[in-house]
């Protein structure tokens, strides 16, 4: 992915208002991200931890999504696998819920699906970070298929927003 502007991912929100894209927190260290490993950009709100974010590129042009995340309560911490790169966690993967698009989401309709809870997707998939053991399943694919995968994953989340 390539490094993007605090300003290309506020002018990125599909599933916001344009007020609400300007008040969310933007990370400070976007310079510092690893662009090169990562299929989309993604992180938690630290001022408002059940928000979260996810940023990638579809069609050439940066496209962001705003996410609910409650957290879960002590007794729900099981295994969970994520359906964006397919790791498995204990009680690493949230479900995460995206307001659809346009009237549809003014009406209130949403989209959810299990995601890594700190939206390091393409960290895990790269191994360049450890989900435990048996966090990762052993698979015949290559590196560059399981990215393709996991980009194809984010597309298809995408889709169902704003679709």
């Amino acid at each position: 992915m390539r490094p993007l502007t605090e300003q290309e991912i506020r002018t990125a929100f599909v599933n916001c208002t344009k007020g609400e894209a300007k008040r969310l927190s933007i990370p400070r260290d976007l310079a510092d991200r690893p662009w090169d490993d990562l299929d989309f950009l993604g992180w938690r709100d630290p001022q408002a931890p059940e928000r979260a974010y996810l940023v990638t590129t579809l069609d050439g042009r940066p496209k962001a999504l705003q996410l609910r995340c409650p957290s879960p309560a002590s007794w729900q911490v099981r295994r969970g696998m994520c359906s964006i790169c397919l790791t498995s966690h204990t009680g690493g993967v949230s479900l995460m819920v995206a307001p659809k698009a346009r009237q549809a989401g003014q009406q209130g309709n949403s989209v959810g699906t299990y995601v890594c809870s700190d939206l390091a997707c393409s960290l895990y998939v790269r191994g360049k970070k450890d989900a435990g053991a048996d966090g990762r399943i052993q698979e015949s694919l290559t590196l560059e298929e399981k990215v393709a995968r996991t980009v194809a994953n984010v597309a298809a989340f995408f889709a169902k927003v704003t679709g």
